[in-house]
């Protein structure tokens, strides 16, 4: 023992990561368990952890349905109502953390006091406005009561941030990082999660990190994006997430930085998109589901290739070098790039090394290293390169 305790910090740490974490003891309830992203989490964490898994949601004999075709002693099921106080409460008694799949943006506020009262920690993977609002009341409870929130966690929001702190560790000054994200998918499943979609769409917001400070929320930015040879390069539109907003403080030489998406097809960008905007603003409750189905419909009329892609430009210095620094990760299934690095991330929560009280987010707190190699032991494709720009050897003679 005494030579362990004398291990340098960096091999301490090294040697306690390659001790198995004894996880078995603990549960997860996925709220919205039997939902699409709900079945690809449940199915990944049984794969990649020893954790035990609840099954829950509004209709128990769906949860039950579900949890009986996993065929596993691992998992168990619970009615568990999102809307409901009390119901959620009692379900997630004894429950390590709650993983809140289903679209439940309107009871945020119910969901997280409900794990507040039950001492259960939270991850969530929505994108919401309401949401945020709803933790930020309540942040000082949450750190106080010593609990771990986590919240945008995901493809996008999730993975930007985090994609920035893996190419920004690779250089020793990095002035500039862009991420870009590109959607495709074939024979997309409309889900109740496309009303949170349309959600977005009436916070949107498309501000960008420039020249040190960030534009007007309304400011649109458009950049051409190299997704590689079979994407090619892309017209990508900004888009503002939250967890991009501290990444200037948190990297003090970044003068440049942001999301930008690509469009779907010109019919959708040209035609549809334009109409949602606008019909949000005119109808925001009446217009949701229609105007989301509409998107939903023309979103899934694209051609090959099928897939969905996000990537990041960092541009700096190494060893005093101008050099660029391009990541890609691409899934051709965007539910599974979800479920999968909330799951890398888990594994990182689950032996400690990734859990710390308060509201925090996956892009911010995740092992960006590890988060990106575990992600490609789960099937998602990573590509990187690193390219250096050597002033020219000038002829002196």
């Amino acid at each position: 023992m005494g030579t362990f305790n004398k291990l340098p910090d960096r091999l301490l740490k090294d040697f306690r990561r390659s001790i198995p974490a004894d996880d078995s003891e603990k549960k997860i309830l996925i709220l919205g368990g039997y939902g699409y992203t709900g079945k690809l989490l449940a199915k990944h964490l049984l794969a990649q952890t020893r954790v035990q898994i609840i099954i829950a949601g509004r209709s128990e004999e769906k949860a039950k349905v579900f949890a009986e075709q996993l065929n596993d002693p691992r998992v168990s099921f619970r009615q568990a109502d999102a809307s409901n106080f009390e119901s959620l409460t009692k379900a997630l008694e004894d429950a390590t953390l709650c993983l809140v799949a289903a679209p439940t943006t309107h009871h945020a506020e119910t969901v997280i006091r409900a794990c507040i009262a039950a001492h259960t920690d939270y991850l969530d993977v929505q994108f919401s406005s309401k949401k945020l609002e709803a933790l930020h009341c309540v942040a000082e409870e949450i750190k106080k009561a010593e609990l771990c929130f986590v919240t945008e966690a995901g493809y996008h929001p999730g993975l930007p941030a985090a994609l920035i702190r893996y190419a920004v560790a690779k250089l020793d000054v990095t002035e500039s990082a862009l991420t870009a994200g590109y959607l495709n998918m074939q024979g997309l499943p409309y889900t109740e999660a496309v009303d949170e979609l349309m959600e977005g769409f009436i916070d949107y917001k498309a501000q960008v990190f420039k020249n040190g400070a960030w534009t007007k929320p309304n400011s649109w930015d458009m950049r051409s994006f190299n997704f590689g040879e079979d994407l090619g390069k892309r017209l990508c539109y900004s888009m503002f997430f939250e967890e991009l907003r501290e990444l200037p403080d948190m990297i003090s030489t970044l003068k440049e930085t942001g999301f930008y998406i690509s469009g779907s097809n010109w019919f959708t960008d040209l035609l549809i998109t334009p109409l949602v905007f606008v019909g949000l603003k005119i109808a925001p409750k009446r217009g949701l589901r229609p105007l989301g189905k509409l998107m939903w419909w023309g979103m899934g009329q694209t051609k090959p290739p099928y897939v969905v892609a996000l990537k990041v430009e960092a541009k700096g210095q190494l060893e005093e070098i101008p050099a660029q620094v391009d990541v890609r990760v691409a899934h051709p299934d965007g539910y599974e790039l979800t479920a999968i690095p909330v799951v890398a991330y888990l594994k990182q929560y689950l032996d400690g090394t990734a859990r710390r009280s308060g509201v925090l987010m996956m892009g911010h707190v995740a092992d960006p290293a590890r988060l990106f190699n575990d992600m490609q032991k789960m099937g998602v494709q990573v590509i990187e390169s690193l390219d250096l720009f050597p002033p020219p050897v000038t002829d002196n003679l």
